[in-house]
């Protein structure tokens, strides 16, 4: 990348983001080719957002057929696409009731409103996230995330919110009450390290909430609509939510989110109670319909479960053979991470170095989240390099870095 284009990005940015020192020019299926031309096999696939991997020709003609006519009216007007796209949420989930957002922090957001005008009819108020949670960088989103990296220096928080420990039963047990509003989760930790919830914990929760009547509100920003080879990866563990929070590849590429809601929530906005001036945008709406009927009718979830579980198999015999290297393999389909007994990040760089982008989360794991079209020959080449990096590695002092 040229040294002017890193000159300006310091000049105009706030120092918020630690780039990638790549200078990209296009992209095509699971890959990404730099302006200097060199090929990158892309496994996170802009934190999950791009699940029909690069330039989809099905999404790039809803985009530019709907461009054509409309870019935006505003929600003051029925629009063909929304009411299109919502049909199809629908139709896939069984909720009835539905709001589009612009983004997952946003649809966060609108799903702790709705739980809150649905609490104050029943006396509920004290809503609660888990530990090493991360739902997004909004108030109300870091209230309910619990990693200090997010929230220090934002304080003070949203009264009424808490957190209770990831896969902690009993922390579970001693802090929900007839008072609990709610507890939101994701059922497989992203950013946190692709934490999977105990199947003990979700059993407990379930009970939990028959008991004391809250809200269970599932964040599916990065584990839903596909990736782990269900529609939504709370399916893994036989809880349904009453409030489902999705984004991510929802608009191909364009930013897009919504918040579903079940019987018991249906009721609980009116008209003028909430809006957005962006959300549920037409153009991101036509591209999400074909996201959609590609993941569900298209064979990508069916793909995103069995290449993933392959992915999975061959990073677990690697896992056998470099036991001092890597501590474990979690995840479901298309959504793994890989945790280390040493610091991820310089292992991340080889990879990229080696014409492989991963990304390097929660200090000492490899997250996974490749397009849904994966195939084992990219597995393949993943795991080879890998295994080369690692035995390399292996031969070093180790510096793990604290978290």
């Amino acid at each position: 990348m040229a040294s002017s284009l890193f000159d300006k990005e310091h000049q105009f940015f706030f120092p918020t983001y630690k780039r990638l020192t790549l200078d990209i020019e296009r992209g095509e299926g699971c890959y990404l080719y730099s302006r200097d031309g060199k090929k990158y096999l892309d496994l996170f696939g802009g934190l999950a957002v791009n699940s029909l991997g690069y330039n989809h020709p099905r999404v790039n003609d809803a985009i530019v057929n709907q461009l054509k006519k409309y870019i935006h009216l505003s929600n003051f007007f029925v629009q063909e696409p929304q009411v299109t796209l919502a049909e199809k949420l629908v139709a896939a989930t069984g909720y009835p009731k539905l709001f589009f957002t612009n983004s997952g922090t946003e649809a966060i957001e609108g799903a702790i409103k709705l739980a809150r005008k649905w609490g104050k009819k029943h006396g509920k108020k004290d809503l609660f996230g888990l530990s090493n949670s991360f739902h997004g960088r909004t108030m109300g989103a870091l209230s309910l995330t619990e990693r200090a990296k997010y929230r220090d220096g934002y304080e003070p928080f949203l009264p009424h919110t808490g957190h209770i420990g990831f896969n902690d039963r009993e922390d579970l047990q001693h802090t929900v009450n007839e008072h609990t509003l709610g507890v939101v989760l994701e059922f497989i930790q992203g950013e946190g390290g692709v934490n999977v919830v105990s199947k003990e914990f979700a059993v407990e929760l379930n009970a939990l909430r028959e008991k004391f009547g809250f809200l269970i509100i599932g964040d599916e920003i990065q584990c839903g609509l596909g990736r782990t080879g269900k529609f939504f990866g709370f399916e893994h563990f036989g809880v349904r939510p009453d409030i489902v929070v999705i984004a991510k590849p929802l608009g191909g590429g364009l930013p897009l989110g919504a918040f579903l809601g079940n019987e018991r929530v249906a009721e609980a906005f009116s008209y003028g109670v909430h809006g957005t001036t962006f959300g549920g945008n037409p153009v991101a709406c036509a591209a999400g319909a074909v996201v959609l009927d590609e993941i569900i009718n298209k064979g990508l979830m069916k793909n995103a479960g069995e290449v993933g579980a392959y992915l999975k198999s061959q990073l677990e015999r690697l896992r056998g053979e470099m036991p001092e290297m890597i501590a474990d393999v979690r995840g479901y389909g298309c959504m793994v991470g890989v945790e280390l007994t040493r610091d991820s990040q310089p292992i991340v760089d080889e990879l990229q170095r080696r014409g492989i982008l991963a990304n390097s989360t929660n200090v000492n794991v490899i997250r996974l989240l490749p397009p849904l079209l994966i195939t084992q020959e990219h597995c393949d080449i993943f795991t080879t390099e890998l295994r080369s990096i690692l035995t390399k590695f292996a031969q070093q002092p180790v510096q793990a870095a604290a978290k």
